[in-house]
């Protein structure tokens, strides 16, 4: 499974979106599945809202009922590591969605990710000293 941060589906969805040409090409030519995380799936309804409108948001959430991707479940027991993870990157500062997705790297024991955030994904650990590789960006 590949990990897909909320710069990827925003691109994915907005042609006027600078990424927009590379992450079709990468999703066309995906033979993994994707994964995502509940804080993300509400940052990316929320930016396409803005920027591209209601239809654009409808179209994520039925990518979502098609299970295109799947989402990964941050229940209580993460909650210890969330604080550290946005503590310890506070100077960034990390939202939730990507301290998500760095729990999500953790839990899958990989940190391949489809992300249009070059800065954030290349400061942020797994594990505590495992880089990202960024699929869509380098």
């Amino acid at each position: 499974m590949i990990i897909a941060d909320t710069g990827f589906w925003v691109a994915l969805a907005s042609p006027r979106d600078d990424y927009h040409v590379l992450a079709k090409q990468k999703f066309a030519g995906l033979s993994e599945s994707l994964i995502t995380t509940w804080p993300v799936m509400t940052e990316v309804c929320h930016l396409l809202l803005q920027r591209c409108g209601t239809l654009s948001q409808l179209k994520f959430i039925e990518m979502y009922r098609q299970g295109v991707f799947t989402v990964f479940d941050l229940d209580i027991s993460y909650a210890e590591r969330l604080d550290q993870l946005m503590q310890s990157y506070a100077d960034l500062p990390m939202d939730l969605a990507d301290a998500s997705l760095v729990l999500l790297a953790e839990a899958l024991n990989h940190g391949r990710i489809l992300s249009t955030d070059r800065r954030d994904f290349h400061a942020y650990r797994w594990k505590t000293n495992k880089p990202f590789t960024n699929l869509l960006v380098s």
